[in-house]
């Protein structure tokens, strides 16, 4: 960010004044956006932006975490069902029923570690 505060730019991310809270979404803007997709008749973006939503609370180590996590071969079912518990108990609940979506799908495929 530059020294005004208003404006992102290359220079302040290359001079280390730009930090992640400088560019991280916010998760009323990512909600609203998901509205605004669902209206338009595009229910996949707006669950993607309502999933986003959910993320942008957590932590960075959990998000990068819950990405390794869904990779194939990366976890056991109980591992998933483990994570999914805890996104839903956080709140998370579209992203608990994702993660449990992939489970399903990584038991039938034999994607499971």
């Amino acid at each position: 960010m530059t020294p005004d505060g208003d404006t992102v730019t290359v220079a302040a991310a290359v001079d280390g004044t730009l930090t992640l809270d400088d560019v991280r979404m916010d998760p009323a803007v990512l909600r609203h956006q998901g509205e605004v997709a669902q209206r338009h008749g595009n229910p996949q973006l707006a669950e993607n932006l309502f999933r986003a939503a959910e993320l942008a609370v957590l932590e960075d180590a959990r998000v990068l975490a819950l990405y390794e996590s869904l990779r194939p071969h990366r976890s056991t079912g109980e591992e998933l069902d483990r994570l999914a518990a805890g996104l839903r108990a956080d709140g998370a609940t579209r992203c608990a029923a994702l993660v449990e979506s992939a489970a399903t799908w990584y038991r039938r495929r034999g994607l499971l570690r």
